[in-house]
């Protein structure tokens, strides 16, 4: 069992990732946690930010009741400022946030007020800090990324397939990209640590086809190896059928059916990993309390499925599923940049 303490070479690492968001002496960051934060991880970013001669100061909310009779994982919708506007005030006039929340703010519905602030916001995924430490990001990794976002902003239609039997179809004419470096250095953008992926959030009713979750795939929310094979029918952006014989199959249907909501069955984002410093086999050589599974989502390679809430499709929910497929080949515009898992396109370099 891994400890969860200050060791002094992990804040050597939240310096490092600190000084790549550019914080400087005397900048004001809010380091913004909740009750049931992993408490290492604030105390880390509070001595790193010490160390860089930053104003750090806390913000600690409760973190709020549970709401629904299910529990919830792995939304990227942190509940815990529930408005409360004095709170978003001070995080909004701040030079940088840390975010150690136990969900994440990147799709909370403050985060706009606080970017808009001239913040910007760098979300600590709820991960024990040796994974942080093996997935430091670098800047290489970011030229990378924004090569990969280059790519995908300027494609008007994506196609997956894969041999397990994944056709998806997905129109990308008005879908917003983003680019996750695993670092932020301007005002008013986030940046996430660990990460090193593209995606983007098609508008509505443009994604359509069939996703075959095979065995080895990885199911975010549950933490766990996909293990029998699960196909998904997509008809106007929504899983309208759950298909198989396994156990797998079962888990999602009962849990999304728990939901009581239709926009849990749509689709949230879509994209690629492209860190080559992240494995997809990692997920097991941790308990599932010591991890939150951002790894998985940037391993090289990964076809990323997720659905949830999309904004651009006006879809909010708190439901949300984060699927990195492997072995999966991804075209944009006919042209192959992703063959079965590996990455091929001499662009993405």
């Amino acid at each position: 069992m891994l400890i969860e303490r200050i060791e002094g070479k992990w804040i050597d690492a939240f310096v490092d990732v600190f000084s790549l968001c550019q914080v400087a002496r005397g900048d004001a960051v809010a380091i913004l946690s909740e009750t049931q934060s992993r408490s290492v991880l604030v105390q880390l970013s509070e001595l790193a930010l010490h160390r860089l001669g930053t104003r750090a100061f806390h913000i600690v909310l409760p973190t709020p009741p549970q709401r629904h009779p299910i529990p919830l994982r792995s939304t990227g919708t942190s509940l815990a400022i529930d408005g409360l506007q004095p709170v978003v005030a001070a995080l909004a006039a701040s030079t940088m946030v840390v975010d150690c929340t136990v969900e994440g703010m990147l799709h909370a519905p403050e985060l706009k007020t606080i970017l808009q602030g001239g913040a910007r916001l760098m979300m600590i995924s709820n991960e024990h800090p040796e994974l942080l430490e093996r997935t430091k990001p670098t800047p290489q990794l970011r030229e990378r990324v924004l090569k990969g976002l280059a790519v995908l902003e300027a494609a008007r239609q994506m196609r997956v397939t894969s041999d397990a039997g994944t056709d998806l179809m997905v129109d990308l004419q008005g879908a917003p990209a983003r680019a996750a470096p695993g670092f932020v250095d301007q005002p008013g953008k986030v940046g996430y640590w660990p990460a090193g992926l593209v995606l983007c959030f098609p508008a509505r009713g443009k994604v359509r086809g069939r996703v075959v979750l095979a065995p080895g795939d990885v199911n975010l929310t549950f933490k766990r190896y996909v293990e029998t094979p699960v196909a998904l029918t997509i008809e106007d952006d929504v899983v309208t059928k759950i298909e198989g014989s396994g156990v797998d199959t079962e888990l999602l249907r009962s849990y999304y059916s728990a939901w009581n909501d239709p926009e849990a069955y749509a689709v949230s984002h879509v994209g690629w990993g492209m860190n080559p410093g992240a494995r997809w086999d990692a997920l097991a050589m941790y308990d599932r309390s010591q991890i939150n599974g951002t790894e998985q989502r940037a391993f090289e390679g990964n076809f990323l499925f997720s659905t949830g809430a999309n904004e651009t499709a006006g879809r909010f929910t708190d439901c949300h599923f984060d699927f990195p497929m492997r072995n999966c080949s991804i075209e944009l515009d006919g042209q192959l940049i992703i063959d079965h898992g590996r990455l091929v396109d001499p662009r993405l370099a």
